[in-house]
């Protein structure tokens, strides 16, 4: 079994749904830690979700808000474990408004 860490960025997100990470088949992944930051101007609403093909779709994070020229972290000491083909999605309610970072440990 081998394990990788690895850092998925994505600049900015804005008023649709982004896809920042799906798991390859045959892999599972643990989410390590989750990071958003606000680029825009002012207050921002995101919120953090995961889509599943054989369960239920879930939000993680739900209209929380960032200030602006802040930051959230997500994990703070917790995972989140996906299974193959599960996808992290994000959304701002401000276009072009957050950067994302996540890191993760893909085990297959």
């Amino acid at each position: 079994m081998a394990n990788n860490f690895k850092l998925k960025t994505k600049a900015n997100i804005g008023v649709t749904t982004v896809g920042i990470y799906t798991v390859p088949s045959a892999t599972t992944t643990t989410i390590i830690g989750i990071t958003l930051a606000n680029t825009s101007g002012g207050s921002i609403n995101v919120g953090i979700g995961i889509t599943r093909a054989a369960a239920d779709n879930i939000n993680v994070l739900k209209s929380v808000p960032i200030p602006q020229g802040s930051s959230l972290e997500v994990m703070q000491g917790n995972k989140v474990v996906l299974e193959a083909t599960d996808t992290l999605t994000v959304i701002s309610d401000v276009a072009s408004s957050l950067d994302v970072a996540v890191s993760l440990l893909e085990m297959t």
